[in-house]
Order: structure tokens, then sequence, then C-alpha cells
């Protein structure tokens, strides 16, 4: 097969290069001509954000190259069954719109490790920001630059590498330029055309298949089930089900790069209306990144590559210039993902590291400072980080990172489920099960990924499964350990405020959009 690159022509480049400056242009707008208030949070925006800032944030900073590369891959290959990472999570969005919004805002924190330091104290909080620092590091900078790297280099035909270089420093501007605000206000731009596109490539391959009965008809029939058999070899329904949940909680509830958005909200309300408004944006998920793969499968059933589907029908359906410009929101997606990134892993340094251990009584502009020097460290280490990824061979893109995030996820969906639900968790019970907890289960993905990889060794159950195991465990854990902890100063009752009951019209959104998501699992479970 031809290489991506041999299809471009110049019109697609000047699109690409008309796309990056209009988009620099509105980071420096908002970041040198609207400027800031000496007194504005950089980290937070403010706290000046609405719903549909929010909204658009999260789920552009969730949309990144694997997304759009490996969904339409495990589509071609699979169907469906991997629209339950998007589908199955309204149901942790809810709970963080419902649940840990409001202690989150009434609390009045900028980072979750301050959340859990007020709940726990200084040590739970230390231990919680170099872990929170680890991930955003492996799950959200490394890997995403690694996918963006290769996708790039089939674009451009440059070595990873110079793609992801270019990448980094793209994102890096706007996050030491302008902060959280410039990234929500290119992120409304850069979704609307992500999704704009993204439409019209699905609408174009389902038109030149014969239509959406056509497509159906000629894809085997399991590839339209979310829940598949239990003998499946990719995503048995018992390890989603399960699986997920534990995933869910941990990236949609707990980890500060999703999270962010939220806790620079206006007010609660405008909170909750942006989680869900995530929650609709995440239907979407199918229709943009799973159905091109799909309908790849049924116009071009013989890729060597199924990491080629996207990009496959980006190249052989649509016109130059369109091509380009899809190429210029590919680029957008992962440049979201990448500054939304960079800004919690400063916000998360400067905040709980460098202000509460070493600077207590820095002024804004040194805060400001050090929280761009750590941007330019960090995205060094993501950049050396993603070149030695390079180096593992023979592993699905798309299994790779739901792995990665499975093994990652069971401490802290633990010890933030019981710190919020639970008043009896101790100190200690926490700070054991985000130290030796997690030693455990990231040392169990070690072995599952390298050592003993399941290619080879075939009794490990299926990855998601043994995230369950794993929080099982550790749940377990904490509780035994808090009961047993007879230290009186352990407890600590964190000031929510007054809790506000969610509005009529949160509620009503909310209730619509579980109806609708029932109503699609139902739709696709009878095939």
């Amino acid at each position: 097969m031809e290489s991506i690159n041999s299809f471009l022509q110049p019109i697609d480049f000047i699109v690409v290069a008309l796309y990056l400056i209009v988009l620099i242009g509105i980071g420096y707008w908002v970041s040198f001509v609207k400027g800031h208030d000496e007194d504005e949070n950089l980290f937070l925006a403010g706290k000046t954000l609405g719903w549909s800032s929010i909204g658009l944030t999260m789920w552009g900073t969730n949309v990144g190259p694997s997304m759009l590369i490996a969904s339409a891959s495990i589509g071609y290959t699979t169907g469906i069954v991997a629209g339950n990472f998007g589908w199955y999570a309204f149901v942790f969005i809810l709970l963080l719109s419902l649940v840990f919004a409001p202690r989150y805002l009434g609390a009045n924190v900028q980072t979750l490790p301050e959340f859990m330091g007020k709940r726990f104290g200084q040590s739970t909080r230390s231990i919680l920001a170099w872990y929170t620092l680890v991930t955003i590091l492996i799950s959200w900078l490394a890997l995403t630059l690694f996918a963006g790297g290769i996708l790039v280099g089939q674009i451009l035909n440059f070595p990873l590498w110079i793609s992801v270089i270019i990448l980094v420093c793209i994102a890096g501007f706007f996050t030491i330029a302008g902060g959280l605000k410039a990234i929500a206000y290119t992120n409304v731009f850069q979704m609307i055309l992500l999704i704009a596109v993204s439409l019209f490539l699905t609408v174009v391959g389902l038109v030149k298949a014969g239509g959406p009965m056509a497509v159906f008809e000629h894809t085997p029939g399991n590839y339209w089930n979310l829940l598949l058999p239990m003998d499946n070899d990719n995503y048995p329904w018992l390890a989603i089900v399960l699986g997920y949940p534990v995933m869910g909680v941990w990236f949609w509830c707990t980890d500060q790069s999703m999270v962010q958005s939220v806790l620079g909200a206006k007010n609660l309300k405008q909170g909750q209306l942006g989680a869900n408004f995530t929650g609709w944006l995440k239907i979407l998920d199918v229709a943009l990144f799973i159905i091109p793969g799909i309908t790849c499968f049924v116009l071009f059933p013989n890729l060597s590559n199924p990491d080629e589907a996207y990009m496959t029908m980006v190249t052989r359906l649509l016109p130059s210039g369109m091509i380009g410009m899809v190429m210029a929101v590919l680029i957008a997606a992962l440049v979201s993902t990448i500054d939304s990134a960079l800004n919690s892993l400063s916000t998360v340094f400067t905040m709980d590291i460098y202000v509460k251990r070493f600077r207590p009584k820095a002024t804004q502009k040194e805060i400001v400072q050090i929280g761009r020097v750590v941007t330019v460290l960090g995205a060094a280490i993501a950049v050396l980080m993603a070149l030695g990824i390079d180096s593992i061979k023979g592993l699905n893109l798309f299994d790779v990172f739901q792995a990665i995030l499975g093994f990652i996820a069971p401490p802290m969906a633990v010890v933030f489920l019981s710190g919020v639900l639970w008043k009896q968790t101790t100190r200690r019970a926490a700070n054991f099960i985000l130290s030796v907890g997690t030693i455990l289960s990231i040392g169990t993905g070690v072995f599952y990924l390298w050592i003993f990889p399941k290619e080879q060794y075939d009794f490990w159950p299926h990855f998601l499964l043994l995230s369950f195991i794993l929080f099982v465990v550790l749940s377990v854990l904490i509780v035994v350990i808090s009961l047993l902890d007879k230290t009186s100063n352990t407890v600590n009752e964190l000031d929510y405020g007054k809790l506000s009951k969610p509005s009529k019209g949160v509620v009503g959104l909310w209730i619509a959009l579980v109806v609708v998501m029932v109503g699609l699992y139902i739709l696709f479970n009878g095939h």
C-alpha cells in the first residue's frame, strides 16, 4: 500500500499552515491582547469557565490520537465493542457531576492532591502529588506524544523525534503563554472543527459503502454488539462491566487532567452542566471514531495494518484540501490533550509541591514563573519517554493505552471513593494504598505487559478483570487498615461548606442522558 504521505498535495499543507496560524493567533489574543487580571489564577482560568468550555475542554482532553487511530483500528477488527470506553463513561461523569464536583468546589481547592491533603493531611497530599505527576507524564504526555508522533510522521514523512518535538512546541506555547484560559478558548474552536470534519468523513464513507444498511450487512453480526460473550478474546462482557468502572472512577472523577476544567468553573451549576455536556459529546465517539473503522473494513477489507484504517479513509475518500483540514484537526486533537496535560503537570507541581513544601509565601509572579519552568521541563522529559516507548514493539496501541490506565487506576479509585464516601477512612490506610498499593498495581502491570506478556502466557485473565481484582484487594485493605488504626487524629473531617442540591435543569438533563444511553445499550445488544 502506498504511504499516507504520497496522497497529499501542496494545498493540504497550505491548509495545515493556515490553521496553525489561526490557532496561534487565538492563543496570542487570549494571552497578550485580552490579557490577564493581576490577581487571576492562571491555572484555573480565574474560575471563569462556563458549561460549554468545560464540556468541550474535557472531551477535547480525552480525544487524543489514540481515540482517532486506535478506535478506528479496533472498529476495523472487532466492531463497536470499544464504544464502551466512550458510552459507559456517562455513569462516571454523572458521579463526577453529582458526588465529586460539589465536594471539590465546596472545599475550594485548585488541585485534587490539595483536596486529599485537606481530607487526610500533608503526607497524603505529598504522596498524591508525586503520584499525579508520574501519571500525567506517562499516561497523558508520553503515550500521547508517542502516538501523535507516529501520526505526524505518517503525514509529513518525518522521523519520530522531529514529529514529537513539533507537537510539544505547539502545545507548550499555549500552556506557557496563556494557562487554561488559552486552552479552553482554542479547544472550543478545535472541537467544533473535529466534530464537523470527522462527521463528514463518516458520512462520505457510509455513502461510498452503499449506506448504513449495506455496512451492517457486510460485517459480522458481533460487530454491532457492545457486550460480547465471555469466550471473546478481545473484550468479554464481564471484563468491561466489572473492570471499566475502576478506570472510569479514576479517569473521570479523580484525574487532574480531566477534572481541571470543572475546578475552573464559574460555579457548581456550570461545572455540573459542563460535565453533562461532556456526557452528550461522548455519544459521538462511536460515530466519529469507530464507525469509520467499520466502514473501512467494508471498503478496504485487506489492510495489512488496521492502525492505518482512519488515514486510509481520509486519503482515499476525501478531496485535496479537505485532507489538509483533517490533518489540521488531528493535530488539534493532539495539541488539546498535550497542552491540557502540561497545564495540569505544572499546576500540581507548583501548588502541591513548590508552594506547599518550599515557598509557602511565594508571590503570584513567582508561582507563574515556576509553573512555566515546570512546563518546559515536563515537556522535555515527556519527549524522552515517548522516544523510549518507541522501543516497545508488537503491542496493539489501543490495548496498551487501556491496559496502562487499568493498572494505574485502582489505588486512586479506592482512595478517592473511600475518602469521600466513608468517614472512617484513615490517613494511614490512604497512604498505604497510595504507596504500597500503587507498587502492587503498577508492578502487576509490568509483569502483564513486559515480563510475562499475555501474548505468550495464557494464565492471565483480561487486563480489565485484573484491574477489578486489584481494586477489590485494595478496597479490602483500606477498610481493614482503617478499622485497625487506633490513632485518634487520623480521621479528618473535610469542610465542603453547604452542599447544595443540583438544580432542576441539571437533574433533567442527566435523566435525559441516562434514558438515551440505556436505549443505545439495548439497541446495540440484540444482534
